[in-house]
């Protein structure tokens, strides 16, 4: 239906915009502007009946996007995490991520649709042309610019269609909830774990190759051994978050070569017991330098001193390693005499 097949008096009034003037083509403008084409009104203009089918279209995307939003938190409370489903064509995938994926991307595109279709269908679609001006806007134009806002607020029909209105305001309320619910996914807080290992008095030092516990005489001169605590296999569900804190790297040193007072303290006959968990960002150190006892982080070259201190010599770590106190025990074994005093591994924001 066009506005032709209409009788002039059910056409909307004529808003008071031009349509860009009309030019000829001369010598200093060789192309004519041909300005707008006569506006054509919608059927939602006309008919009323018609502009409610479209209002109602809207508030059933707002809602579908409710509904999404809240099957996407269902769907995170409900679905276990190790569940998967087959999804023709793509195959077997975690029924979790899917079902968060589809539910959250049907939220977000009925919003998206609902304000397109409301756009195109309710609020004005009169062309208005303007002309260009400098960016300082004078007073004349600050004025104009409020009238436009008043005048499209007036035009969008928010406040008359109220159930646009309260459904839209609904889905926008609910559609960030998503978000927060993916906060859960980062997990538990992690508490005082970080600041406590499997260390603890009379862990015996168990030899990382060998997984055999260590005795004094294991440990030559000069070499780099690395170890674990005692009862932790790499079995267990949950060795790799414990070998993470516990990792130790066992050197032997003259003890005529160890300045630091507590490093030789803590040690057994110059054996000493460092953090193999680099305080940079967490690396395993690897790397050892029998005439100068420096240890280097291969990932960012990190360098620690393990005759004073295990202090940083070099590199972006911003402390020292941990050191862990250790002795024998009464079959001759080494064995720890405590945890660690400080949290291993990269400083974090709890840490004190």
């Amino acid at each position: 239906m066009s506005s032709q097949d209409i009788p002039e008096e059910n056409l909307p009034a004529e808003q008071d915009h031009a349509h860009g003037a009309v030019t000829v083509a001369d010598e200093e403008n060789p192309f004519s502007d041909p300005g707008l084409p006569p506006h054509e009104h919608r059927i939602q203009d006309i008919d009323e009946r018609a502009a409610r089918r479209s209002e109602r279209m809207v508030a059933l995307l707002f809602t579908v996007s409710m509904l999404a939003t809240v099957a996407f938190i269902a769907a995170y409370l409900v679905i276990p995490n190790d569940k998967s489903i087959f999804v023709f064509p793509i195959g077997h995938l975690s029924a979790m991520n899917f079902a968060l994926g589809l539910t959250l991307g049907v939220a977000l595109f009925c919003i998206g649709a609902g304000a397109v279709h409301w756009a195109r269908t309710l609020m004005s679609d009169v062309e208005v042309a303007d002309d260009r001006h400098a960016i300082a806007a004078s007073p004349e134009v600050r004025a104009k610019v409020h009238a436009d806002f008043r005048q499209g607020a007036k035009e969008s029909a928010l406040g008359r269609r109220k159930l646009i209105r309260n459904t839209m305001f609904g889905a926008l309320a609910l559609v960030p909830l998503s978000g927060v619910m993916l906060l859960g996914g980062l997990g538990p807080a992690p508490g005082t774990k970080l600041r406590h290992t499997m260390w603890a008095k009379g862990k015996r030092l168990v030899n990382m190759n060998t997984n055999q516990p260590l005795r004094p005489e294991d440990v030559a001169v000069g070499s780099l051994t690395f170890a674990k605590p005692d009862g932790l296999e790499e079995t267990d569900e949950e060795f790799q978050n414990e070998i993470a804190k516990a990792a130790l790297m066992i050197v032997r040193l003259q003890p005529g070569n160890i300045k630091d007072k507590r490093e030789l303290d803590w040690s057994h006959e110059g054996i000493v017991a460092f953090s193999k968990i680099c305080t940079h960002v967490g690396c395993p150190i690897s790397l050892y330098e029998q005439q100068t006892h420096h240890v280097l982080c291969p990932c960012h070259q990190s360098t620690f001193d393990l005759s004073d201190g295990a202090r940083v010599i070099f590199g972006p770590a911003g402390h020292a390693l941990p050191q862990l106190r250790i002795g024998v025990d009464s079959e001759g074994y080494l064995q720890a005499l405590g945890d660690f005093e400080e949290p291993v591994g990269p400083a974090f924001w709890e840490r004190g």
